[in-house]
């Protein structure tokens, strides 16, 4: 065994196993390409104050979570914990939002690292695959990101998922809100930290999930009540598209999710068989991050999907993904010469866009067979001396066990031919 071992709360992705992962990603990627949304890729880490600014202060995520460092030359920089603001950081300083094509529509996927307290479905370094629509206000893009996410975790075969959606409201209507829920929480029985917390961003209080913080929360006021017409109008508008659509949600008062850049549009994927870490993915928009880290005015709304979570939603519902075989050819070479002719066979199968695979090692039949029985392969092609003296290879249907004698030159024809 090795002295070294993963660092708590962290995994590695090893085959089988991580088929799954790739699979889902895939998945929940193929919608957002086919709807104008185009690949971006940010570094796993940025500048400690992208993270505070656009995430907040006050969140858990900035004040505890967060694996922040100083370089050699002074900088602080910090492990990136969301995908959200790298993206909208990357977009503008490339001037995307400049192109006069907007929204800019992009898609990631990558890892994301937060000092949490490890267990199922919460890790320190976790995989995200996200969308962002940067640089419009119009309820449709609320209501298409929502639907191709549902779209995404039905393609996989999800069912048991619920969407939860709740409006923010705004500058204009959040503040009066604000004032009323500091006044609600100030008479409650919280500690001093959750206090605090409430003088600087109370709506992060509507988050918390502790059990008796919750049994409190009962009669808290709710933003809908205070929201301004606008806001009314708008959240009504992304309701009625999802409605259209035939999209269920679920309307819940106090979703308010985790990152103060949220306005307006928010909402969250649940899945009940996950137990306490039920969300598997949920965004919103956020018409003010661009200003708070140094942008122009860009209204944009997005959201993120946690495969690991995905991919336990999967096993809780008991959905079996259909997956691609790695090797759908193994070649058994007997001797020098059968080597040197099945290698090529192997590479020419290959560039025919075949999945093909070679015993390596010199091995004898029978653990060469032993090898191709591993690999999953449809076809084992095996070849001696006296095969190739007759000029042909034994094609065996691994299957029905059928065997037949195939030429040499007309091998990969057949096997495109029968793999189709």
């Amino acid at each position: 065994m090795s002295t070294f071992r993963a660092p708590k709360g962290t995994y590695d992705l090893i085959p089988p196993d991580s088929a799954k992962y790739l699979a889902v990603r895939e998945a929940i990627a193929a919608p957002l390409r086919d709807s104008g949304y185009g690949y971006v890729e940010t570094p796993g880490f940025e500048n400690v104050e992208l993270f505070a600014r656009g995430v907040g202060e006050s969140t858990d995520i900035v004040t505890k979570e967060m694996y922040a460092f100083e370089t050699k030359g002074g900088d602080r920089l910090a492990l990136r914990p969301e995908g959200t603001a790298s993206v909208l950081r990357a977009a503008l300083e490339a001037n995307l939002h400049k192109t006069g094509n907007l929204p800019v529509k992009l898609w990631y996927s990558g890892s994301y690292y937060r000092y949490e307290r490890p267990q199922k479905g919460r890790y320190r370094h976790f995989s995200q695959v996200g969308a962002e629509a940067i640089g419009a206000e119009d309820p449709a893009l609320d209501a298409e990101l929502i639907i191709l996410a549902d779209q995404a975790y039905r393609s996989l075969g999800l069912r048991n998922f619920r969407i939860l959606l709740n409006s923010l409201g705004d500058k204009e209507c959040r503040p009066v809100y604000r004032a009323a829920l500091q006044d609600f929480l100030r008479g409650l029985d919280l500690d001093e930290e959750t206090l605090r917390r409430a003088e600087i961003n109370p709506l992060r209080v509507l988050d918390d999930k502790r059990e008796d913080v919750q049994k409190q929360l009962g009669g808290a006021p709710l933003l809908r009540d205070y929201l301004c017409d606008g806001c009314k109008a708008y959240h009504e508008e992304v309701r009625a598209l999802l409605v259209d659509q035939g999209v269920a949600f679920e309307d819940d008062g106090k979703l308010v999710r985790g990152l103060d850049y949220y306005t307006r549009t928010t909402f969250e994927f649940v899945h009940d068989g996950l137990g306490s870490q039920s969300a598997v993915g949920g965004g919103g928009r956020y018409d003010g991050l661009s200003e708070m880290i140094g942008g122009p005015a860009l209204p944009s709304v997005g959201w993120a999907l946690g495969v690991d979570r995905t991919v336990l939603a999967l096993e809780a519902e008991g959905v079996e993904l259909e997956l691609p075989a790695s090797t759908s050819v193994f070649a058994v070479p007997l001797g020098e010469e059968a080597r040197r002719i099945l290698f090529g066979v192997v590479t020419e199968l290959r560039r025919a866009g075949v999945a093909a695979d070679f015993s390596y090692g010199a091995k004898g039949l029978k653990g060469a067979m032993k090898n191709a029985n591993r690999s999953g392969a449809r076809f084992t092609v095996v070849a001696g001396e006296r095969d190739l003296a007759e000029g042909v290879v034994q094609l065996k249907d691994m299957e029905s066990g059928e065997q037949t004698a195939v030429a040499v030159n007309e091998i990969v024809a057949e096997l495109e031919s029968r793999l189709g």
